[in-house]
Order: structure tokens, then sequence, then C-alpha cells
């Protein structure tokens, strides 16, 4: 079986893959940052709670957007099952083109994303991450990142609206029943949801123009589902995407 993680500035996501199957997803929080010992404790518990031995575990694979915790992560992942990691790089992908000032400092979760893409769609295409951040990355018809678009994730947007607006108070994401809202709850939901969808349709058009193609688009993260669907174009939504690219990385540069 597969370990994979995906270690995110709020999330770290893992799943267990027995051969091609996603056996399960689960999540623990970033913060507060943990010793190893917490975080092989942790992932015992997982494993346990899916009915996974660690004995089963033959490899494992992480992307980390989070550098102070890779290290620790590594070495929690050694106490649980004696594998070595996988962490994804743009060194260890080497087939994945980047058409960037510095393709070396793309993150790791954008190329896991890119390889899921790109065995996904069928020519350009463009991915959407909507976590901490929200990312759109771009690929042209030869699969290259040609280049990323970085905003603030939807969360994070309105946890600054509300703490620097003194009447302005916490709301729960979801899509309210009008554009106009009705109420100052309404209103910022709007905002958050629909102002965000007309964005994404905007920057897919944006993106389009600049590689001269029509893209498929794709979408992940906690909040793209809620969202993307008041978008007017069609955006599939793939809530393992980077899973599924965590495990196809490792079948074709780990598994040897």
């Amino acid at each position: 079986m597969l370990l994979t993680l995906d270690v995110g500035n709020t999330n770290i996501t893992l799943g267990v893959y027995a051969g091609d199957t996603l056996r399960f997803v689960s999540r623990m929080a970033t913060n507060p940052p943990r010793m190893e010992d917490q975080y092989a404790a942790d992932l015992l518990a997982i494993l346990k709670l899916y009915g996974v031995e660690p004995e089963e575990i033959t490899g494992a694979i992480m992307s980390s957007v989070v550098p102070g915790l890779t290290a620790p992560l590594t070495r929690a992942v050694r106490r649980v099952r004696n594998v070595e990691p996988l962490i994804v790089s743009t060194e260890t992908v080497p087939d994945l083109k980047v058409r960037r000032d510095m393709p070396n400092t793309l993150g790791a979760d954008l190329i896991v994303g890119a390889v899921a893409a790109k065995a996904l769609c069928d020519g350009p295409c463009i991915v959407i991450d909507m976590g901490t951040a929200t990312t759109l990355t771009g690929l042209n018809a030869e699969g290259e990142v040609c280049g990323v678009v970085i905003i603030p994730g939807v969360g994070t947007s309105l946890d600054a609206l509300t703490s620097r607006a003194a009447q302005l108070s916490a709301v729960g994401l979801q899509a309210p029943p009008y554009v106009l809202g009705r109420n100052t709850m309404e209103c910022i939901q709007s905002g958050m949801i629909f102002g965000t969808a007309c964005m994404l349709d905007g920057l897919c058009d944006r993106i389009e123009e600049e590689l001269g193609a029509k893209c498929s688009v794709i979408a992940t993260g906690g909040l793209a589902g809620m969202v993307v669907a008041h978008c007017r174009r069609e955006v599939r939504l793939s809530d393992t995407l980077l899973l599924d690219g965590l495990k196809l990385i490792w079948d074709r540069y780990g598994a040897a």
C-alpha cells in the first residue's frame, strides 16, 4: 500500500492506496505544529481507524508547502513504517516542463495538481486549487506549466474582512438565495461565493486568451464544490486530485 500526504497551510490531507484504489482520505490540522512523535501517533491512529496495518505500507510520498513540517513528518513516517517518503519537487518530477522565470520555485501542490490534470485532461487545461490560497495553473497543449495565478482563498478573504470591519461578524460560507443580499450575512455570502465564481470565470477567460486555446478546467480544494457550482463555464470537480497526482508521481518515479 502507498501512503500519500499533501501538506498544506491549513490541513494535512492523507490517503492510502491499495493498488489503484484509494482506501480512505483523512485530514489533520496543520497548526499548531507538533513534534514528530505526535505526528507519528496521529498517523498510527488514523491508519488504525481505517483498518490499515502499518506493515501493509510499502511506500510513501509527500508534497509540502510548509517547509518547517516536511522534516518532522518525514521522520514520523519513518517511525510508523520504516520507509523513506519521496518528497515532491521539480527535481523529483523532471518530466514536468515549467515555463517560468524560476521553474524550481513552483510549489509542490501545484506540481502535483499539474501532473494529475495532465492525466485527466486531453489538451490545454486550467487547474483551480481552492485552499488557504486559491491558485489557477495554466497548462498548454504540450502539458507545460505556463504560469500561475495566486489570490487569497475564500476563507482567508472572509477572515480578513470580518476581522477588520467592526460591524461585520463571522458568517457561514454558503450561497445565499439572491446575488443582492437582503441582510448583512447574505451580502457577505454573495460576495464570497458569487464574487469568487465570477472571478474564476474571468481569470479562466484571460488564461485561455494567453494560451491561445480553449481549456478544460478542473477544480479541487475544500470550498471548490460550493463555489464552482456557480461558475458560468463548465468546471470538473475532483476532491482527490492532489492525492491522485501523488499516486501518479509515485508510480512513475518512486515505485522502482
